[in-house]
């Protein structure tokens, strides 16, 4: 890391996703959000990292912590960021996770518990640092450990695991967000077709296609299936 960073914990269970911006020096940015500390406390610090310089033997990187005024989200692990592009510019969507208990309800046997975080969707602005949040119909509970698939002005929600209810429910959530010059647009829609899984590992193949592997169906059952997810349009294909 450059002497200029800040000091970045070694977190379990943070958000993470990269993100483009249109200057070269933006070209190679990571944000990461939340996760557990190394004294098992939840944070709600956001991160971005950047490579500032790239040769043969080493990369350095550039680590600055974000401050956020606003709807910020609370200290959550187990959830998603993801960046959407609109109309030339771009946003940060942070969604579910897990967080403990209010203060006032802990007790000496439950002071480490958690519960699911409310399914509110937060618009977070990296360039003026500013976080708005939005309630939307058609999400009903709280998931933690889902998968999420970003394309253009798009999020693809994918399965996770409802805490109250202990279910893995096969979700398919589509959210779209407008990014006009005055407020934003988001909306969501339930699709057809998802799958059960949660604590799964997404990796992108190319430009439309990416690949699931591995995560749990059940409590103490794994997923022994692969599973390729293709985009094209508006239409998205598990396979």
């Amino acid at each position: 890391f450059s002497k200029d960073s800040c000091y970045l914990p070694p977190l379990r269970y943070p958000a993470t996703c990269t993100f483009k911006g249109s200057l070269e020096s933006e070209k190679q940015q990571y944000i990461i959000h939340g996760g557990k500390t190394p004294n098992n406390e939840l944070s709600d610090k956001i991160y971005v990292m950047s490579v500032v310089c790239k040769n043969n033997k080493k990369v350095t990187f550039r680590c600055t912590e974000k401050d956020l005024v606003g709807d910020v989200p609370e200290a959550r692990y187990g959830h998603s960021i993801d960046m959407v592009y609109s109309r030339g510019k771009s946003m940060g969507v942070v969604f579910g996770g897990r967080s403990y208990i209010p203060s006032a309800q802990r007790t000496t046997e439950k002071w480490n518990s958690v519960a699911d975080c409310l399914p509110h969707i937060f618009l977070v602005d990296l360039e003026f640092g500013c976080s708005t949040s939005y309630i939307l119909p058609e999400l009903q509970d709280g998931l933690s450990f889902h998968v999420s698939i970003a394309r253009n002005d798009t999020i693809y929600i994918l399965g996770g695991h409802s805490l109250a209810n202990n279910i893995r429910p096969a979700n398919l959530y589509r959210i779209r967000v407008d990014l006009p010059l005055g407020s934003p647009a988001v909306n969501c829609t339930v699709l057809p077709g998802g799958i059960s899984v949660s604590s799964a590992i997404l990796t992108q193949t190319n430009s439309d296609e990416f690949v699931i592997v591995g995560g749990y169906q059940l409590e103490n059952q794994k997923r022994m299936v692969c599973n390729i997810i293709s985009l094209e349009g508006n239409k998205i294909e598990i396979r």
